[in-house]
């Protein structure tokens, strides 16, 4: 899918016009299209032509390409199916996140599926004891257990060392990986098979997949490699739809793009996880309190996909594989519940470090007009949790942050950035400061001496400075077309929701409704009283809108005040009924006249 031009509002990003009472309004497209909402809202996203816009509306299994476009996968496969045959010990090494876990038990059910009598066992280094991706001490272990061939799920492609490591043990290594790869191929690490569809040396048509989808493509090649042909038996061509579940978890909780093959493979793997054969995976969608039919994008993002995180977070994401791979009966279902009850663990911690890392932001002048970055450390906070904080700081002040926690002299965290701004290649400039970084333009994790972490901080803050100099960190929210609420009926709006899944990349629909009216005094929702509830108005036409993380700004929304709001229009059922509803983006108190 194209992107839309970006073109800026009539009213100007700086004119009250173009801005709301918390961003700068932007449409994604010039303005004049014409036609259904629909249709507007896909031209906004650059889908013009008609077949364009069926096959985007429905995306086909068919639009995925082959597998062996990646490098070095056809000749991993082969190696894999060799043990497999042999009998040989293979160990799947995982990240400890959503997208590794779900990409370990993707290659974990199609190994065993080749022969239920397969050597397969799964590796997950623990967070705070071992740290992200390989490692040197758990090859040697594992080679001294008998392994024979590991192979690495979203983690490895840096991992120079630990690839030397399995040279000199007898052990083969095999790489699976998606983050930013090395521009050279000599710096890759010397292993069996570096499958990266982003390598120096790849002409593979898509770039953007995540951990699981490297896994999914390793494992379709399995299949029709033991095969000895494209056509596949009946149970493995049924097993690769079904894996389809577990990819869709790791594409969405990973953030990456939901374009191209992410989103083919999201929108059937959706489909797949209310009735996935998978035990664990049922139980997890029951604990998480899930009781429609449909899982969707933003299901996975805010109940699957931290519950799932939550493990691998506060305790050790072994459970989590185990979730997913071979749990059953009262065993799955107490997975789910100790999930269920670190993920509100999690979100205590959370909160309290977010709080605390915005009092010493704002102390340290971060959060003034000329700052660009944040750049914290603490002995208070926990590693697992920094990641998630950091993206909160991202969304509430738009500039990139990296958070970390002291511990015995070292600084461990994560970082999270803002669109535009290729926070691997910032952190990269400060090399010589870090112990170890990885991650991809969008995320990183990190770790350094104590001792070095005031010169990082500066070091970080001048090259965001530097790079971000005429950016005001200000959010922008964009929206798709222009509407009236008489023109959001529920025809329309469930026209809008033919273009799920939402997530990076294709984000649910926003609406400009230039003329309404606030009908009575907003109502606050929650038990804190963080989110409110509001009434729009306008020519007889009147919607309920949902402003989350809104109860701050009720004293602002005088009753009966014209308004012109940004809002994504959803479909909301209760008691039976269905109504168009929408989610408050931003809001302007307009003049009358």
């Amino acid at each position: 899918m194209a992107a839309g031009t970006a073109a800026i509002d009539r009213g100007s990003a700086r004119t009250p016009a173009g801005r709301g009472l918390t961003r700068v309004w932007r449409c994604r497209s010039a303005p004049g299209s014409r036609g259904g909402l629909l249709d507007r809202v896909l031209a906004a996203r650059g889908v013009l032509e008609t077949g364009a816009a069926e096959a985007y509306l429905r995306p086909a299994l068919t639009g995925l390409h082959d597998p062996s476009g990646i490098p070095d996968l056809d000749c991993a496969a082969v190696r894999i199916i060799e043990s497999v045959r042999a009998r040989e010990p293979i160990v799947i090494y995982a990240d400890y996140d959503v997208d590794g876990t779900s990409a370990a038990a993707i290659l974990f059910h199609m190994i065993r599926a080749l022969d239920p009598e397969a050597r397969v066992t799964t590796y997950v280094p623990h967070r705070l004891e071992e740290g992200y991706g390989l490692n040197v001490g758990a090859i040697e272990a594992l080679a001294a257990e008998g392994a024979r061939l590991i192979v690495s799920v979203d983690c490895g492609v840096t991992a120079i060392e630990p690839a030397l490591a399995a040279v000199r043990l007898g052990v083969d290594l095999i790489i699976t990986d998606h983050h930013t790869a090395p521009s050279r191929l000599e710096d890759l690490p010397r292993a069996h098979s570096v499958v990266h569809p982003g390598r120096p040396d790849s002409e593979y048509p898509f770039g953007d997949l995540c951990g699981a989808g490297v896994a999914y493509k390793l494992a379709w090649r399995l299949a029709t490699t033991w095969c000895g042909s494209d056509r596949v038996t009946d149970t493995l061509r049924t097993l690769l739809v079904e894996l389809l579940a577990l990819a869709s978890l790791g594409t969405v909780a990973d953030v990456v793009p939901l374009i191209g093959e992410n989103r083919i493979i999201t929108a059937h793997g959706l489909r797949r996880i209310r009735s996935s054969p998978l035990a664990g995976l049922r139980e997890l969608v029951d604990a998480s309190g899930l009781d429609s039919a449909h899982v969707s994008s933003a299901d996975v993002g805010f109940r699957l996909g931290p519950r799932l995180n939550a493990c691998g977070r506060l305790g050790h994401a072994a459970e989590t594989i185990e979730l997913l791979t071979t749990a059953t009966g009262e065993r799955a279902a107490q997975i789910a519940r100790e999930l269920t009850r670190l993920n509100e663990r999690r979100r205590t911690l959370e909160r309290s470090i977010l709080e605390q890392a915005t009092e010493l932001a704002d102390r340290a002048g971060m959060l003034a007009e000329g700052s660009r970055a944040i750049v914290l450390a603490d002995a208070r906070w926990h590693a697992g949790v920094v990641g998630i904080v950091c993206s909160r700081l991202v969304e509430r002040f738009c500039r990139p942050v990296i958070l970390m926690q002291t511990a015995d002299g070292v600084c461990k965290g994560s970082g999270r950035s803002v669109e535009g701004f290729d926070l691997h290649a910032a952190v990269a400039q400060t090399s010589s400061l870090l112990e170890s970084f990885g991650g991809h333009r969008m995320a990183v994790g990190l770790s350094l001496s104590e001792a070095n972490r005031s010169a990082f901080e500066a070091s970080f803050a001048e090259v965001a400075r530097r790079e971000l100099h005429d950016r005001e960190p200000v959010g922008v929210a964009e929206y798709d077309a222009e509407a009236g609420l008489s023109e959001l009926s529920l025809e329309s709006v469930r026209d809008l929701q033919r273009m799920e899944p939402f997530g990076r990349g294709n984000p649910a629909p926003v609406v400009r409704v230039r003329s309404a009216t606030l009908e009575g005094r907003a109502r606050v929702l929650g038990r804190a009283g963080d989110h409110l509830a509001l009434r729009l108005s306008d020519q007889g036409r009147s919607i309920r809108v949902v402003g989350w993380n809104w109860g701050a700004r009720r004293g602002e929304l005088p009753p009966g005040s014209p308004v012109e709001v940004l809002i994504r229009p959803r479909v909301s059922s209760w008691s039976g009924r269905q109504s168009v509803e929408g989610e408050l983006v931003d809001l302007r108190i307009a003049t009358r006249g």
